[in-house]
């Protein structure tokens, strides 16, 4: 790990001023950042300690569910109103990381960490995502985990976050302060497409903080689930999850929110497959036509096309799972 300045900051405004020249990077829980420059894939010159700011908490309003950014991941997964009402996002953070990490690891750092590939790990590798312009060897190398949607002749990596699924799902924003103030930016549109810039991943600013997280109150989003495929049960990232929240109605979907994880280069809203089932009864082979939409636009790579049919099949039974509870 190379040298670099640390600063323990109180307050947003100070962090700020401490994270204002290039070359600064953020620490929360750290569990991500500290790896990365274990690695020197990352190598600021000044980390800013964050952890001891003010903010915390989980709280509603009349519109929305507000999760601050330094809230833990574990205590964010029972808190009982997000247990209740979005257990969606409860199921999604229980089955990231491990509990030692999820202890550590904070909302905001969740939804910011980097890419899982082995190549952009490895600094003795070429990475359009770490260098531009040095070429993506998963393309025609190991790719098994790699992305089939949203790709792009400069990367195929997927994107890492359980929670950006399930929120991104439920048309979340995330709120970013910055010297110039705050604005909220959709979560769907805070993550970009890789296109010839992969380095480029969201839409923060030099210097901004995600500050906090909003869910809009959805009265049928306790009717949710998370359904998430792995090599294992336990600290494995996503070969396909499925983030899906339905009302049914009469005997029929009256609205239905579906996004999947593990298969794209960020989370992918599946309005195709939401399209398809509204109107529709909840059933087997209903959601099987729907779920075939999932994969329009596909581009599986040498190790990876399992991937097409098992995004259908988890989705199938993400929703299915929850016509047993209509």
């Amino acid at each position: 790990m190379r040298p670099y300045d640390f600063a323990i900051t109180h307050s947003v405004a100070e962090a700020l001023d401490r994270a204002g020249a290039p070359g600064s990077a953020y620490l929360a829980g750290g569990t991500t950042l500290v790896d990365l420059m274990k690695l020197e894939v990352l190598t600021p010159g000044r980390v800013v300690d964050i952890s001891r700011l003010p903010l915390t908490g989980v709280w509603t309003d009349r519109h929305r569910l507000h999760i601050a950014a330094l809230e833990r991941m574990s205590d964010v997964a029972v808190h009982p109103v997000v247990t209740s009402r979005y257990p969606m996002l409860s199921e999604a953070l229980l089955a990231g990381a491990s509990p030692q990490l999820r202890n550590m690891a904070s909302i905001g750092g969740n939804l910011l960490q980097r890419s899982r590939c082995g190549y952009f790990r490895d600094t003795s590798t070429p990475c359009n995502k770490r260098t531009p312009g040095t070429g993506c060897p998963a393309i025609k190398g190991a790719n098994r985990a790699h992305a089939v949607l949203g790709t792009s002749d400069s990367c195929v990596s997927t994107h890492p976050s359980d929670l950006a699924v399930a929120l991104v799902a439920l048309d979340s924003s995330v709120r970013l302060t910055g010297r110039d103030g705050s604005r909220d930016v959709r979560l769907a549109e805070f993550y970009r497409l890789p296109g010839t810039t992969p380095h480029l991943e969201n839409d923060l600013r030099p210097g901004e903080l995600v500050t906090e997280v909003t869910v809009p109150l959805l009265g049928w989003a306790n009717r949710s689930t998370y359904v998430k495929v792995r090599d294992r049960s336990s600290y494995e990232f996503a070969l396909a999850s499925a983030a899906a929240a339905v009302l049914v109605r009469g005997g029929v979907v009256r609205d239905v929110r579906l996004a999947v994880g593990g298969v794209g280069t960020r989370p992918w809203r599946l309005a195709a497959v939401e399209d398809a089932l509204r109107g529709k009864p909840l059933r087997l082979d209903v959601v099987e036509k729907a779920a075939a939409l999932a994969a329009e636009g596909a581009r599986p790579l040498a190790h990876n096309g399992f991937k097409v049919p098992l995004l259908r099949r988890t989705i199938t039974r993400a929703l299915m799972k929850l016509a047993d509870r209509t």
